[in-house]
């Protein structure tokens, strides 16, 4: 049996703030407000409920450094392949595709 794919959520972020950076473009500020983020997930943009773009997460940064994964109720950037358009409260879900072994029953 092939195994399922099923989607598990890692954590989300609420945007706070934007910021126009010189070659890169808009990276929103956000606190995590559940779960961790973590650098190259794939993450869904929700607007009023809605989600409104799906991509994947290229930047992360705490302050100026580079980070791997920024835990809950911490600051960081954000920057999205692809998306740019990015309005405060927004919700940045992050999640990843698992596996799973069906068995019979």
């Amino acid at each position: 049996l092939r195994p399922d794919i099923i989607e598990e959520s890692i954590g989300k972020a609420e945007v706070r703030e934007l910021f126009k950076i010189p070659k890169i473009g808009i990276i929103a500020g956000c606190m995590v407000i559940n779960g961790k983020v973590i650098r190259n997930s794939k993450l869904r943009v929700i607007r009023e409920n809605e989600s409104i773009y799906e991509g994947k997460l290229t930047s992360l940064k705490r302050f100026k450094d580079d980070a791997n994964e920024v835990l809950v109720d911490f600051e960081c950037g954000i920057g999205i392949e692809g998306f740019t358009s990015f309005e405060e409260k927004d919700i940045i879900e992050v999640y990843e595709m698992k596996e799973v072994k069906r068995k019979l029953k």
